[in-house]
């Protein structure tokens, strides 16, 4: 009897090896278990923008605003096209046009419909939307993968979506973080180029060169060091490129260096706060600002040099670590360095800021 009994059993296994592997059924059931995992994150995604969205709700409501929820979705289902990149004679110009646009509509709804205090409140409140905005945009891109791999029973869609949706929700969770430090003006990570370029002209006149960003000169032992930013504290980034251009082309190319320090993604393992030197511009920009820079070095022949202070990802839009307000007044240091260093008394350099200024005068 007992022998009978093994012999089902041993059949048994037998079969299920041969559907297994010989048939889709393993895939199936490895395909349930996916989604099923991705379901359960996709409702924490869900939370996350559905609270972002309802704060920013009340928040647009407690500014005037008529109509909020008619408001709100509007804003959050607002998108750009990017223009032709198959032909790419004045690609820049067209984004930067698009991005321009893009911006004045943007603020041009909130101003239109919103009560605030100052140019500042209201860059800040577009920030706290932009990043709503950002968690609805991820729910819904991973909800419309999810559904798409079960509605087709894509595997690779599912399992692709598997390896990052780690990654996917540490995001998620760091926007969603950076909402408080928003709604109440506090410098975030991002914002540590800012805080070097005021460490340097603190005190010292201020004067505007471009749309949201101004520009001081500073004296250090006899050689002159200008120095850009975006206009604090409400949140922005201004437009340094176009800044530092229009500064050069003025100056006829008499500039001895021009510098760009800025925040910038830390490998796994590194200490937040590390500053590291390199060249190039470094700015985080989708393009029409960094090929400004690049350009008119180029055509003036000025080396461009680039400072970093690492951080990582959610650091970049949390509340401002102490470890980074550190490094901010080693990189304002280390540039003072540099500049009485390599530049002989007379000549002058120009400095940028890059990042979001919220917080940071």
């Amino acid at each position: 009897m007992n022998g009978e009994y093994q012999g089902w059993i041993t059949t048994l296994i037998f079969l299920m090896i041969f559907l297994l592997m010989f048939t889709n059924l393993g895939q199936r059931i490895q395909l349930m278990f996916m989604l099923s995992n991705l379901k359960s994150k996709l409702r924490i995604l869900e939370r996350l923008s559905s609270s972002a969205l309802a704060r920013a709700e009340k928040l647009l409501s407690s500014r005037g605003s008529k109509n909020p929820k008619q408001l709100l979705n509007r804003l959050t289902e607002y998108f750009i096209i990017e223009p032709v990149s198959i032909e790419p004679i004045d690609i820049i110009k067209r984004l930067d046009h698009i991005l321009n646009i893009r911006r004045r509509t943007y603020r041009g709804f909130l101003e239109k419909d919103l009560t605030v205090e100052s140019k500042h409140e209201l860059l800040n409140i577009e920030a706290f939307v932009e990043v709503s905005s950002a968690l609805k945009s991820i729910y819904k891109i991973v909800r419309h993968l999810i559904l798409l791999g079960e509605k087709t029973g894509n595997l690779i869609i599912v399992m692709q979506l598997s390896y990052f949706m780690p990654q996917i929700l540490r995001i998620a969770q760091a926007y969603y973080n950076a909402l408080d430090a928003l709604e109440k003006g506090v410098p975030i990570g991002d914002g540590v180029g800012p805080l070097v370029a005021s460490l340097l002209s603190m005190g010292r006149p201020r004067k505007t060169i471009s749309e949201d960003t101004v520009m001081t000169e500073v004296d250090i032992k006899g050689r002159k060091l200008i120095v850009i930013k975006a206009e604090g504290p409400g949140a922005s980034v201004g437009k340094p490129g176009e800044a530092l251009e229009k500064i050069v082309e003025k100056l006829g190319g008499r500039v001895t260096k021009i510098i760009t320090v800025d925040a910038a993604v830390k490998y796994e393992g590194e200490k937040t706060g590390e500053v590291a030197e390199g060249v190039g511009a470094a700015i985080g920009d989708p393009g029409p600002e960094k090929i400004r820079i690049e350009r008119v070095a180029v055509k003036y022949n000025i080396p461009l040099e680039a400072i970093i202070i690492k951080i990582s990802q959610e650091e970049a839009v949390q509340p401002m670590k102490k470890e980074i307000v550190d490094a901010a007044r080693r990189a304002a240091e280390m540039i003072k360095t540099k500049i009485v260093n390599e530049l002989k008394k007379g000549e002058l350099a120009i400095l940028a800021g890059i990042g979001n200024t919220i917080g940071i005068v």
